[in-house]
């Protein structure tokens, strides 16, 4: 049995599950307009374990949402995580909370692009083919006009950002569900299971989280 708990911090949702051998067993999550992560967070932990009738003896390891994402939703949850492998002596694994929103969505073709909302037109963003492989690595950018125009190909946007940018990105192939928000820890179950089986953990004393800070206007690129 690989029992891990999955933190999901790094937006407005603090999301928090259990999992066994990738599958949930339980979650708990909210998504308030205020963030409540520092009263939510630990309740949720609690809740999870105990009412799956498990102990935090049986975790295998602890699982976290590295961003980019909110400063403060980050340090949280990194914190939170660090805390439990500390006291447990259990692996840390991180996960990229781009990836774990663009795990939500399922498509056969075309490129799915998670956004996480910064501020005004400014959003952390990445490429993911259908099968869940960046083209683009994370990045920090101000959304124009232009933004994606080298792609020919459609596009299923997905996250918060989702309404500011339809707005702006009005191209034929740009797709905006908006029913997908926020990154939730139940897509970290498969992704930590994983990393798990492949010992791929970060070092519990020198992680920090992954903060994007500098923005810069994107230009198109051409298509090779």
């Amino acid at each position: 049995m690989s029992l891990i708990l999955n933190i999901e911090t790094a937006t407005k949702n603090c999301s928090v599950s259990l999992s066994n051998n990738g599958k949930v067993i339980n979650c708990r999550e909210i998504a308030e307009q205020g963030y409540s992560h520092a009263e939510k967070l630990h309740v949720f932990i609690e809740e999870v374990i105990l009412e799956a009738q498990m102990q935090f003896a049986d975790l295998s390891a602890i699982a976290v949402s590295q961003g980019p994402g909110s400063y403060t939703g980050l340090r949280i949850g990194v914190s939170a995580a660090k805390g439990l492998c500390y006291a447990l002596n259990i692996p840390m694994i991180a996960l990229d909370t781009l990836s774990i929103l663009a795990h939500q969505i399922q498509k056969k073709d075309g490129l799915i692009i998670p956004m996480i909302d910064a501020r005004r037109m400014e959003v952390y963003s990445a490429v993911f083919n259908a099968d869940y492989q960046k083209v683009i690595e994370t990045q920090a950018e101000i959304i124009t006009e232009e933004s994606f125009s080298q792609f020919d190909e459609t596009i299923y946007f997905i996250g918060d950002s989702a309404a500011k940018c339809k707005e702006v990105l009005k191209r034929p192939n740009c797709i905006f569900v908006e029913d997908i928000v926020y990154p939730s820890s139940k897509e970290m179950a498969k992704l930590s299971y994983e990393k798990y089986q492949k010992d791929d953990f970060v070092d519990v004393a020198y992680f920090e989280p992954a903060y994007l800070k500098d923005f810069v206007a994107t230009t198109p690129k051409s298509k090779s």
